[in-house]
């Protein structure tokens, strides 16, 4: 179910990977700010590690936007040296949703928040889904074939040392998890009322063509989530992780990846999409996008 709002005036906006904790990223944070007292903001993941760097993000921002609205990404979920919570898996999980809470931040175990600003009613649905290993490494057809694969050429995800997934045997096990209750959340939601799905991870396969490294992509989401955006009535898709931000279209649905990410590959590329991303209202289109009901952004 979604909550009833009032209507807003402001615009929907995205970011994610804002790694607060490196220093050179603080400023950027610093700088983030609505353009009116009306906009909320979605944070897709990868504020921080530690939990006293999540909370200094999450907080700043939540004192200048009508509304956040978070999902974690992994290294929300890393449990780290140093860090004074020492959680691990679901239980740090949790403890990350409390603090939310806590701030007025919305996570994923809410209500999905009613945007009746320009491009809604849209329902505005984080989504917590993590990855299975089943966008696997090229050549490779199991989980254990992949992971093999990656670790011979070094390039494996840090999840795999510090993202504990107690109580559940594996990552991959949690992510299964996750899928099966979001999934129910989301067949549960009205579908007359448009959502705009925000997670970490990506719904679908195709935005890891582009990686430099292939066998990353199976630290990158799940098969399980493949048709979403076409299941369910979806305006928009947002996520973040890959730190290539960009806009691109499946099945005459709108992706937008919104990272920030890290210094040096911001001081490559610059910041070619801006800082905050404009989900809604959207101003721009794609050839043969479908439409979508409810008085979605197209």
């Amino acid at each position: 179910m979604s909550e009833r709002a009032d209507v807003h005036r402001g615009s929907l906006f995205a970011v994610s990977d804002l790694h607060v904790g490196i220093a050179d990223n603080r400023p950027i944070v610093e700088s983030l700010r609505p353009e009116t007292d009306d906009d909320w903001l979605i944070v897709a993941g990868d504020v921080a590690e530690q939990a006293e760097d999540v909370e200094w993000g999450l907080r700043l921002l939540a004192d200048r936007f009508s509304r956040v609205i978070w999902t974690p990404g992994n290294h929300e979920l890393w449990t780290v040296n140093g860090d004074a919570v020492r959680l691990r898996g679901q239980e740090r999980y949790e403890y990350l949703v409390e603090l939310c809470r806590s701030i007025g931040v919305t996570t994923p175990q809410d209500p999905y928040p009613l945007w009746t600003g320009a491009g809604g009613p849209v329902a505005v649905a984080p989504v917590f889904t993590l990855y299975d290993y089943t966008f696997r490494a090229p050549g490779t057809t199991t989980k254990e074939e992949s992971l093999a694969y990656a670790h011979r050429t070094g390039v494996v995800c840090t999840d795999e040392y510090l993202l504990q997934p107690d109580p559940y045997p594996g990552r991959d096990d949690w992510c299964r998890a996750r899928v099966a209750e979001t999934e129910q959340r989301l067949a549960a939601h009205d579908p007359q009322v448009p959502l705009v799905l925000a997670g970490h991870w990506s719904l679908v396969r195709q935005p890891m063509d582009v990686l430099t490294y292939p066998e990353f992509a199976q630290w990158c989401g799940t098969e399980l989530t493949a048709d979403w955006h076409r299941r369910f009535n979806v305006a928009a898709v947002v996520y973040g992780h890959l730190h290539i931000p960009r806009t691109t279209w499946y099945d005459g649905v709108r992706f937008e990846e919104v990272s920030i990410g890290y210094p040096r590959e911001w001081r490559k590329r610059g910041h070619p999409k801006g800082l905050l991303r404009r989900i809604l209202p959207y101003d721009g289109a794609a050839p043969g996008a479908r439409p979508v009901s409810g008085g979605s952004a197209r």
